[in-house]
């Protein structure tokens, strides 16, 4: 049946089968056409991360890179040392700088895209659409070894692919936070982006995937990247969502609060309904490591309750090794996959429903 495949499919979501009858030796397989994918008659050898999603950004970490070089001058970022963090002694002018590179036009693009359609109908929809995971079990090294087979040829500060990117925040994590006690959040620097299954496997367009999250059903705020566009939301003129509050209370706290849709919330909804024993740190990293007008602008801190605020520097301590841990050393992964398998035997179920 793989033949019967279209040899230049970049995503399972491009093939007949409805996912959730693709049967889990032909997922892994798979893996083959993808990074073999033929373009005018010629193979090419990788694919870049998100290729397969629709949308203006070249790879769907050209967003995160863009947020890089607003955050580099951050005290914060700067704390992380050693081989597996970026260069702290890189100056500013030596970052990318967007404004004279093509990217920026398609990182703008990209913004006004996810601004005009991220509404709170739309989050609706998608949470109906995924919530009941029914479309495919894998095990969680499976899926990383799935988006393994895309590799971000646009991102000049590294050419590993999503797992080596992976393994780098997993061990910068834990260069800093060693031993067992902390072995939770290894494993989250490992899997935090797992959600981005949505894109690579399913197919979702870029703006539904991967950028800063946000509340729908309220006012927007204005430190929110390329806020501007919000004025293409129609929930930007809803006389109720465009008050401060909207639809929520006051300290309701962020679990009772619609974000937009993305790679965050998807993970989060994975592991809980998968029953992940990790604790509610790493279940906070997982669901607003994205939610940058949170943890780097201080924005909505009124819908927060105690719970959300005490949770607030883990999700500030983990942004340090999710933007700054590409370094040029590239992870043993024939030495590390022992440890980080057992971890994931530890917190996780064998098979996951996706």
């Amino acid at each position: 049946e793989l033949k019967q495949t279209p040899p230049h499919c970049p995503t399972l979501a491009a093939c007949n089968k409805p996912l959730a009858l693709i049967p889990r030796d032909w997922v892994r397989e798979s893996r083959i056409l993808l990074s073999m994918r033929l373009i005018d008659g010629k193979q090419i050898e990788k694919v870049e991360t998100g290729a397969s999603s629709e949308g203006p950004l070249k790879s769907v970490e050209e967003w995160q890179d863009y947020l890089e070089e607003k955050y580099a001058e951050s005290e914060n970022e700067k704390s992380v040392k050693g081989n597996w963090a970026t260069n702290a002694d890189k100056k500013k002018e030596e970052f990318r700088n967007y404004q004279d590179n093509p990217r920026f036009e398609r990182v703008r693009n990209f913004y006004m895209e996810n601004h005009k359609n991220q509404t709170y109908d739309f989050v609706l929809k998608m949470e109906k659409k995924y919530s009941r995971l029914n479309r495919m079990r894998m095990g969680v090294w499976e899926v990383l070894e799935l988006l393994d087979t895309y590799i971000d040829d646009s991102d000049p500060d590294t050419n590993l692919s999503q797992l080596m990117h992976s393994l780098q925040t997993a061990e910068a994590v834990r260069k800093k936070y060693p031993g067992e006690k902390y072995d939770w959040y290894h494993l989250t620097g490992l899997i935090h982006d797992m959600g981005k299954f949505l894109g690579a496997v399913y197919g979702e367009k870029q703006w539904c995937v991967v950028g800063d999250t946000f509340p729908v059903g309220c006012r927007f705020s204005e430190k929110i990247e390329f806020s501007k566009f919000f004025s293409l939301n129609p929930d930007f003129y809803d006389e109720k969502m465009k008050t401060k509050l909207g639809v929520y209370k006051k300290n309701c706290g962020l679990k009772n609060v619609r974000m937009s849709y993305g790679h965050d919330e998807y993970l989060y909804q994975v592991c809980v309904q998968n029953k992940t024993t990790l604790p509610q740190q790493a279940l906070y990293i997982i669901r607003y490591h994205s939610f940058y007008p949170w943890h780097k602008e201080g924005e909505y801190m009124y819908l927060c309750d105690d719970t959300d605020v005490r949770m607030l520097k883990w999700v500030k301590d983990f942004n340090q090794f999710d933007l700054y841990s590409k370094a040029a050393e590239i992870p043993n992964k024939k030495e590390l996959i022992k440890y980080y398998k057992g971890l994931i035997d530890k917190y996780f179920p064998k098979v996951l429903n996706w």
